[in-house]
C-alpha cells in the first residue's frame, strides 16, 4: 500500500513496465436467468499497453459495460460467472480473494461512472468523499488528506477548489460532478483508469472539457486509459486502438485510424455511416437523411433525397413572441419570494409549416422549458404563443385542450412517458379516443396505420413498453403523438437517449413524417451534428435567451456569437487524425439563471449578419 498517493508528475513510474498494464484474455460472462447460465460476453482477448487508450465500441446490449465491471470485479457473484483471465502487473484479478480485489481497486485499477450523481454520495460533501478514497488506501492524516484532496481537485480544473471541498454534490453542474469522479478516481494514482461512458451524459462543451482533461492527466501520469463508449466521435478524438462489441463479441479490432478508414465487419461500417459529421451538409439548404448500412451485409442503403417543401410566403403556423417563463424561489418561514429562475426571456420565434427549426444550447439554457411553455405544460408569465392565429396562452381549459390537437409533444425518455401497465394498442388509441375523434374501431385501425408507419408491425401491437428496446419506444412515442393529426411537434431531445444507429433510424423516420404530413418541428437538442442534419433554421439559446438565429447553412457556417462558436468547437469530429488535439476550452460551470427580486432586464438588441441571420449585440 502507497503511503502517499500523491498525483505529481513522475514520468519514471512506468518505465519499468515491459508488458501491458492490463490483458485480457477468453474472458466469458455468463448470468443466472431462470436457473439457466446465459452468457453475454464470449472469448473478449486483448491488451492495454503503459500511456495507451484503448476504446470499447457499440451499441446499448453489445456488452462494454459489462466486460468493464467483469474486470473490476463488481458483478453479483450470485448470479454471474466470469472466466478467461483479467490480468493487471502480473496478478489474475479473478484468483483474487474480495479483500484482495479491494485493495487492488482504486490503488491500481480505479473507474468513472457514466452517471457520477449516482455514484457520489448525496450526504456527504465531496471533500469528505475524495479525502476517504485516500485514508482508506493510504496511511495518510485527515489534514494531509484535506490538503492532497484541494491539490486533486484543482488538478482536475475545478476553480476555487478549496473553497468548494466543504460543497455537496447537489451544489455543482453535470459536468463538474464528472471532475469530481475523475479526481476521485486518481486519488491513488492508479495504473489503469476504465472510464465507462463518461461523457454520455453531458453537453458538448463539458464534455469537450472532460476529454481534453483526460488526455492531460493521462500525459502527466502515464496512465493506461480503457474507454467504453457508444459515441464513435470521442472514439477518434481519444483512443490509440478500438475493440468493436457486437452481441458479447469483439467482432473487430485495430489501430483506431484503421477502424475508422479500413473497417471490415459490417456492424463497424454500420456505426461509422451513422455518426453525425458536423460540416457534411455543406452546399445543402434542407434537411439530408442518414446513410443506412445492414448490420448483416454491409450493403448502405443512401435514402432518395427529397426537394425541401417550406413554403414561407405563408403565414407561420406557430408564432411565439416575447416568451417569458420564470420559477419563484420562495424561502423561510412564510414562504417568501426571494428570487427567480428566469428559464426563458423574451424568446420570439415563427416556424412555417414543413419547417425544422431547431433549439440548441446546454442544459440549463431554457430549451426544454420553452417547448413546455409553448404546450402550455408549464405556465408562461408573459408573452405570446399563436398557433394558427390564437393565442395558446390565453386559452382556456376545453380550448387548450383542442388546441392540443394541433400540437404535441415528443419527449427524451420513452420509456417514462409511457404507461407501463398499457399495451401499445391502447397507448397509440388513448389520445384518439380521449378527443372523441372516432369509435374503438376506428382508434385501433389508425394506431394499427400508424404503427407500420413507424416502421413496426402489427403483430406487435398487444405488448407491453418494456418488451421493446429504447429506440422502438421512441418509435412508439412518435406514433402517439401523430394519432390526432398535428400540425406541430415539439421534439424534446427525442434522440439524445438512442444508440448511434437507432438515433440515425430515428431522424430519418422524423424527416420521413414530415414530408408525408407536411409536419412542423421544433427539435431541441444539444448534439450539433444532428442538429445541422435535420434543421431549416437553427436557434441558439443561453440562459434564457436566444442569442442567435437564422438559417442552418449560415448560423453553422458562419457562427457569429461567442457563445455559438463555443458549442461548435466542442463537437467531437470522427476523425482520428484529431487524436492528440486538444481544444483548450475554458473550465467554466454555465452561469445562474436565478436572479433577485429586484433584477432589471436589460435591453438587447438584435444585428442581421445577413438575411434572416440576427444576432444578440
Amino acid at each position: 500500500m502507497r503511503a502517499n498517493p500523491s498525483i505529481t508528475t513522475q514520468p519514471d513510474r512506468i518505465a519499468g513496465i515491459v508488458g501491458p498494464v492490463l490483458s485480457v484474455d477468453g474472458l466469458t460472462t455468463s448470468f443466472l436467468v431462470d436457473g439457466v447460465w446465459k452468457s453475454v460476453v464470449r472469448n473478449v482477448s486483448f491488451e492495454v499497453m503503459p500511456g495507451e487508450t484503448v476504446a470499447i465500441v457499440g451499441e446499448s446490449g453489445s456488452g462494454k459495460s459489462v466486460t468493464s465491471l467483469s474486470i473490476m470485479r463488481l458483478l453479483a457473484k450470485a448470479t454471474s460467472r466470469i472466466e478467461g483471465s483479467v490480468i493487471l502487473n502480473g496478478q489474475n484479478l479473478l484468483s483474487l480473494s474480495d479483500r484482495q480485489m479491494r485493495d487492488i481497486r482504486g490503488n491500481d485499477v480505479a473507474m468513472i461512472f457514466q452517471e457520477p450523481m449516482t455514484s457520489l454520495n448525496p450526504i456527504f460533501t465531496i471533500g469528505r468523499q475524495i479525502s476517504e478514497a485516500l485514508t482508506c488506501h493510504s496511511t495518510m492524516s485527515q489534514p494531509e488528506a484535506r490538503a492532497e484532496t484541494i491539490r486533486l481537485l484543482e488538478k482536475v480544473r475545478i476553480p476555487n477548489a478549496a473553497a468548494r471541498f466543504d460543497e455537496y454534490p447537489h451544489q455543482f453542474s453535470g459536468g463538474m460532478r464528472q471532475r469530481v469522479m475523475i479526481a476521485m478516481a486518481l486519488a491513488s494514482r492508479p495504473k489503469l483508469l476504465i472510464a465507462d461512458e463518461p461523457t454520455t451524459a453531458l453537453d458538448v462543451t463539458i464534455q469537450g472539457q472532460i476529454l481534453d482533461l483526460i488526455k492531460v492527466l493521462q500525459e502527466e501520469e502515464g496512465m493506461a486509459v480503457l474507454f467504453i463508449t457508444h459515441d464513435m466521435g470521442v472514439v477518434a478524438e481519444v483512443s490509440d486502438r478500438t475493440i468493436v462489441m457486437y452481441r458479447g463479441e469483439a467482432v473487430e479490432s485495430g489501430p483506431t485510424a484503421d477502424i475508422f478508414h479500413r473497417g471490415q465487419h459490417p456492424y463497424t461500417r454500420a456505426l461509422l455511416a451513422a455518426v453525425p459529421r458536423l460540416g457534411s451538409m455543406q452546399g445543402r439548404n434542407w434537411p439530408l437523411r442518414f446513410p443506412i448500412v445492414d448490420i448483416k451485409t454491409g450493403e448502405t442503403t443512401i435514402p432518395i433525397e427529397v426537394a425541401d417543401t417550406v413554403d414561407k410566403r405563408k403565414t407561420p403556423i406557430l408564432e411565439v413572441r416575447n416568451l417569458t417563463t420564470r420559477f419563484d424561489i420562495r424561502t423561510g418561514l412564510f414562504s417568501r419570494k426571494t428570487g427567480a429562475i428566469h428559464a426563458v426571456e423574451n424568446v420570439s420565434f415563427d416556424l412555417f409549416q414543413g419547417e425544422t427549426l431547431s433549439l440548441v444550447g446546454e442544459s440549463g439554457c431554457g430549451k426544454s422549458t420553452t417547448g413546455r411553455s409553448i404546450t402550455r405544460l408549464v405556465q408562461p408569465n408573459s408573452g405570446e404563443v399563436l398557433l394558427d392565429g390564437y393565442n395558446v396562452l390565453n386559452l382556456d381549459p376545453i380550448a387548450l385542450r383542442n388546441m392540443r390537437k394541433s400540437i404535441q409533444m415528443i419527449f427524451q425518455d420513452p420509456f417514462a412517458s409511457l404507461n407501463p401497465r398499457m399495451s401499445i394498442d391502447a397507448t397509440i388509441a388513448e389520445p384518439f379516443i380521449a378527443h372523441r375523434l372516432g369509435t374503438q374501431k376506428q382508434a385501433r385501425e389508425k394506431a394499427v396505420d400508424l404503427l407500420e408507419r413507424v416502421g413496426l408491425s402489427a403483430d406487435m401491437f398487444s405488448r407491453y413498453p418494456h418488451e421493446f428496446s429504447g429506440g422502438q419506444r421512441q418509435r412508439i412515442a412518435i406514433a402517439r403523438a401523430l394519432s390526432l393529426d398535428p400540425k406541430v411537434i415539439v421534439a424534446d431531445e427525442s434522440v439524445s437517449a438512442l444508440d448511434v444507429s437507432i438515433k440515425a433510424q430515428v431522424v430519418n423516420l422524423l424527416l420521413d413524417l414530415q414530408q408525408n404530413f407536411n409536419l412542423s418541428f421544433l427539435f431541441i437538442s444539444h448534439d450539433m451534428a444532428v442538429v445541422e442534419r435535420v434543421s431549416h433554421r437553427v436557434a441558439v439559446m443561453y440562459l434564457g435567451e436566444i442569442v442567435e438565429i437564422g438559417p442552418r447553412a449560415a448560423v453553422f457556417n458562419n457562427p457569429q456569437h461567442a457563445y455559438t462558436k463555443t458549442l461548435m468547437d466542442a463537437v467531437p469530429i470522427p476523425d482520428p487524425a484529431r487524436r492528440a488535439i486538444k481544444r483548450n476550452t475554458v473550465t467554466t460551470e454555465l452561469k445562474s439563471p436565478v436572479r433577485p427580486v429586484d433584477y432589471e432586464i436589460p435591453q438587447r438588441a438584435y444585428l442581421e449578419v445577413t438575411k434572416g441571420h440576427f444576432v444578440q449585440q
